[in-house]
């Protein structure tokens, strides 16, 4: 019995020894949600952030009640979707089995001021300044041989911007400029704007047998982009028809100069941006800005004009083969269409079908426009417009994947194989990708592209973090530079379908095991203690694998002492 006890003692310490080196679990708890404060106009994705006890089955529980589609996303940190229209004021926020709480704060969205309601005007298709002249007149009512006069013509600018560095050159057959030499600056006119230049002359030679004599103005001025531009005015004086101005003549009331004047007022294209290979329909607003009737007026696009013989125009006097046609060229009908007559001060809207040629460069390419009429007089009469086109060369991108995608579960991420492929005929350059989603979230969603060769790829691996099950529409954006430095976007939305994501099953303790399933169990500190006893009397201490007999005793078995060659009694 002795030898019995001391091994009793000996086994005592064992076990106290062994029970100071058990450690002490340690109680996951949850420890804060972001944000903290939410509106509910909108839906918030919110983080429940923990200890280290979360894993797939976990979900987020929000005044003891399940927030749907609980996002996994590692030990310590979980999401959700708190919907919109939920209830203002504080929140409690748990996980169930995992102890603590936080709260979040649901507050109103804050007002934003209305913006006053103002109508903007839609500019015009393109932008360019456009002279013109409003009144012309000598400081005398007639001139005569070898007389000094003076001649003022009024401008005004009637394009929609300003025309800067605007110049004036005069020259006449009849008449020799004085003291500009025929040459006058008017600098920068403003839209609706106008300026007056005086120029002196002195008559040139006789003038007998004459009843007015003309003046060309050519006013040349640049826009913004340093595009320049160029009218050509034909102004007329009258003359007394005697020299030295002597003798008396019964004149009229001087009434001004008469005579017709056509301009482009406006004009647009029916597809915008042009680009090379468009075919598009420029429309023209056309007003006789002049006080007098044109007659049979013709419209030739790209330039050209009429001749006359004794003012009336001869068969086949229409020239408008002679213009300029690189860059646009007319399909479906000539460059050359009749307008009719036109009032003083009426307008008519003229349209021409034109093409962009394939080899066109992107830029800003001046069109010249003539008008050929007659006037009250039976004169041909030519005025010739500018106007100027842009071509722009945009990217021709296909954003997709490079591979087939992977099934998509809700809750589980999944990877974005994403490729641009660049489907244009020259380099294209790039700025930045963007995907979104409207149902979870993208991780490595954005990245700078570059610049991408023709039939060049770009590839980006992103990863799709679904919230729901069902279609989700995926939303890929790049920004780019065109080419007159103007911020544009490609924006392309491409849907996927998400599967309902599978949670691991739960074995339900009350279901029967299987007699022939043998789980593989830890080997527990009463067996490894057992163990050690049985080695010290020299007996079988293997491990239960090796040695599946050789079991602990439990509670209540009786547990036999090996004799070792005790005393008796």
């Amino acid at each position: 019995m002795r030898f019995a006890g001391k091994y009793l003692v000996i086994f005592t310490s064992i076990l106290v020894l062994a029970a100071s080196f058990v450690p002490l679990p340690v109680s996951a708890a949850v420890t804060a949600v972001s944000p903290s404060t939410i509106t509910n106009d909108v839906a918030t994705i919110i983080t429940v952030t923990g200890s280290g006890d979360f894993d797939a089955a976990s979900r987020i529980f929000m005044d003891g009640v399940e927030l749907p589609g609980t996002l996994f996303i590692s030990a310590t940190e979980l999401r959700v979707t708190v919907p919109a229209g939920t209830a203002l004021g504080q929140h409690i926020i748990n996980v169930p089995n995992v102890s603590g709480s936080v709260v979040l704060t649901v507050n109103q969205p804050v007002p934003t001021a209305t913006p006053t309601s103002t109508i903007t005007p839609t500019p015009p298709p393109f932008s360019r300044p456009q002279m013109r002249v409003t009144s012309s007149g000598a400081n005398v009512d007639k001139i005569s041989s070898e007389q000094r006069f003076k001649f003022t013509v009024n401008f005004e600018n009637a394009g929609n911007m300003m025309a800067y560095n605007t110049q004036a050159t005069f020259t006449s057959a009849d008449l020799l400029p004085l003291e500009t030499g025929g040459v006058a600056v008017l600098g920068n006119v403003d839209k609706n704007s106008g300026v007056s230049v005086d120029q002196r002359f002195i008559s040139n030679g006789s003038l007998y047998g004459k009843t007015v004599v003309t003046i060309d103005v050519t006013l040349t001025y640049y826009d913004d982009k340093g595009t320049t531009y160029s009218d050509k005015f034909t102004l007329t004086v009258p003359v007394t028809g005697g020299g030295g101005g002597t003798g008396v003549y019964n004149t009229a009331t001087p009434t001004g100069v008469r005579s017709g004047q056509l301009i482009i007022t406006s004009y647009g294209t029916s597809i915008d941006p042009l680009q090379p290979g468009s075919q598009f329909n420029l429309v023209m607003t056309v007003q006789n800005v002049g006080n007098e009737k044109a007659q049979r007026v013709t419209m030739i696009v790209g330039g050209g004009g009429a001749g006359s013989s004794g003012g009336t125009p001869q068969p086949g006097g229409v020239s408008g083969g002679s213009g300029e046609f690189t860059n646009f060229a007319p399909v479906g009908t000539s460059n050359v269409q009749s307008l009719g007559d036109m009032g003083a001060g009426g307008s008519v809207q003229a349209s021409q079908e034109l093409i962009v040629n394939v080899s066109t460069n992107p830029g800003a390419y001046p069109m010249k426009v003539t008008f050929s009429y007659l006037n009250d007089k039976g004169e041909v009469v030519n005025d010739e417009q500018v106007i100027t086109l842009l071509v722009y060369s945009l990217p021709n991108l296909d954003i997709s994947f490079y591979r087939p995608l992977d099934m998509l579960f809700a809750g589980q991420p999944a990877a974005l194989p994403i490729q641009v492929v660049n489907l244009g005929k020259r380099t294209a350059v790039l700025g930045n990708i963007t995907i979104t989603t409207d149902s979870g979230m993208v991780e490595n969603g954005t990245s700078l592209v570059g610049a991408l060769d023709a039939g060049g790829y770009f590839t980006l691996d992103a990863t799709l973090f679904p919230e729901i099950s069902g279609p989700v529409e995926l939303t890929f954006t790049i920004d780019y530079t065109d080419d007159f430095n103007q911020e544009r976007t490609i924006e392309k939305t491409i849907a996927v379908t998400v599967e309902e994501g599978f949670i691991e099953p739960t074995p339900d303790p009350n279901f029967p095991i299987d007699p022939g399933f043998e789980p593989v169990l830890e080997e527990t500190f009463l067996q490894k203690a057992w163990r050690f006893i049985l080695g010290l009397f020299g007996l079988d201490s293997a491990p239960a694998e090796s040695s599946p007999e050789a079991m602990p005793p439990t509670e209540g078995e009786f547990m036999p002492v090996p004799g070792g060659g005790g005393g008796g009694g």
